[in-house]
């Protein structure tokens, strides 16, 4: 049986190992987006190894488009159901159901330096997480670091949805970039710190930024202002601006953009939708403004990506 920094090591490739049975394969390769592939297997033998993540950051000084940073976990203990009808399972095996089984979940992540631009391009570079974002760090390096809750949820997550289509690609990049913020915060410290903003104390608080997330989610092609936003979860504007910069470490307004253009990336490459109407189903007035705010966002013309 691998051990588990062995898995690691090899999560970006696509290689099946032979002591383990591939249950569940999905994977990205959109150009200027997220690329990732997810691996479900069953073992053969019972695995018992501790939830790890591995960050990778390569730095190359004389050939900048070759940077990228790297997140891959390995984690056990999730369970896994032959018979996908099942609506709620009670454990017990039936007709169909062959019952839970123990499984290994292998992820990698893959995040190239102009991908990662958008989140510092206006930052004033101030510690370690910003110079990695940056590309500022002047050397290559691998970090190992438990997965904490925060990260098991998110993770967990990806495989554990009813999302489909569209709704699927759109949770799929949120989740993706909670697992990017938390893989950062390893960097600084692996305790989870304490919030600034002494309302997020109270869970109640804290579940309203989560709240207003979700409902900026299901607004991708419906934009909603932060009046509306901060009306829809019952807090005050400033609190809301400044719990979800703390929560999420991003601004609301650079957060909505970000995830109305990676869905715009999707409907354009994977389901070949025209110009047109990609700007239509993000809410978008012309096709000029969504071309000026995709390019900005990317770099790229949205015509780049219709295949």
């Amino acid at each position: 049986m691998l051990q588990v920094l062995d898995i690691l090591k090899v999560a970006h490739r696509n290689t099946i190992e032979p002591s383990m049975n591939l249950l569940h394969l999905k994977e990205q390769h959109i150009p200027g987006s997220i690329q990732y592939v997810i691996r479900r297997y069953y073992p053969d033998q019972k695995w018992n190894s501790d939830d790890t993540g591995m960050l990778v950051y390569h730095y190359s000084p004389t050939r900048a488009e070759e940077n990228f940073l790297e997140l891959r976990f390995c984690i056990s203990g999730n369970k896994y159901c032959f018979e996908k009808s099942c609506a709620d399972c009670s454990e017990i095996p039936t007709q169909n159901c062959s019952g839970k089984h123990e499984t290994i979940d292998v992820f990698s992540f893959h995040f190239s330096s102009t991908f990662l631009h958008q989140f510092v391009h206006n930052v004033k570079l101030s510690n370690r997480k910003d110079e990695v974002l940056a590309f500022k760090h002047p050397n290559s390096f691998t970090k190992i670091f438990p997965v904490c809750s925060r990260k098991r949820m998110s993770l967990d997550a990806l495989l554990n949805h009813s999302y489909t289509g569209s709704l699927e690609n759109i949770f799929t990049n949120a989740k993706v970039h909670e697992l990017l913020l938390y893989s950062l915060e390893c960097l600084i410290d692996e305790k989870e710190e304490g919030f600034v903003c002494k309302f997020l104390a109270d869970e109640s608080g804290r579940e309203r930024i989560y709240q207003a997330r979700e409902i900026l989610l299901q607004h991708i092609g419906d934009p909603i202002t932060i009046k509306e936003l901060s009306r829809k979860v019952a807090m005050n504007e400033c609190y809301l601006k400044k719990g979800f910069k703390e929560v999420f470490g991003t601004t609301i307004f650079d957060f909505y953009q970000q995830q109305r253009m990676e869905h715009a990336k999707y409907l354009l490459y994977e389901k070949g939708l025209s110009v047109t109407d990609v700007s239509a189903l993000l809410g978008y007035s012309s096709i000029s403004h969504f071309s000026a705010a995709f390019k900005k966002h990317t770099g790229l013309k949205p015509c780049d990506l219709i295949r």
